[in-house]
């Protein structure tokens, strides 16, 4: 991504669920997160199209992120989802899901964040919001 401010430089490694669902981090910066995920049959419905779990997910995962910017890869934020609301728009045409999520407000503990998921050709997908709590890192020890 060029001009738009993101610093992959802190972003985290990824988890499993990411890793069985295919999805990787393309931007990252204060208030705002993008990630991107093909498209393949793993992620299909028994209609043969992406299943509804998967945009609920990215979006959840875009929004949850777009909170959480720091800029400093040892000063981690982490946020629970506290509701989340799913807009379901159209099939994709292409064979790529874009995910963009931003935080529209909140304070010390919670949070509130849109998002948006389109595929390569520009077509809407679906929508969500949700409301996100902060949370501290576990313990070391």
């Amino acid at each position: 991504m060029t001009d738009t401010g993101d610093d992959l430089t802190v972003a985290e490694g990824t988890y499993p669920f990411q890793r069985l669902l295919g999805f990787r981090m393309l931007g990252w910066s204060e208030n705002r997160a993008r990630f991107e995920l093909p498209i393949a049959e793993h992620l299909f419905n028994r209609y043969g199209i992406p299943h509804g779990g998967v945009y609920a997910t990215i979006l959840d995962t875009v929004m949850g992120y777009s909170g959480c910017y720091t800029g400093d890869a040892e000063r981690r934020s982490l946020a629970m989802t506290l509701s989340l609301t799913t807009n379901f728009l159209s099939r994709p045409t292409g064979s790529l899901m874009i995910a963009e999520g931003w935080r529209t407000g909140g304070g010390n503990s919670t949070f509130f964040a849109e998002g948006r998921v389109t595929d390569e050709n520009g077509t809407l997908l679906a929508t969500g919001s949700g409301t996100f709590r902060y949370r501290r890192p576990a313990a070391r020890s």
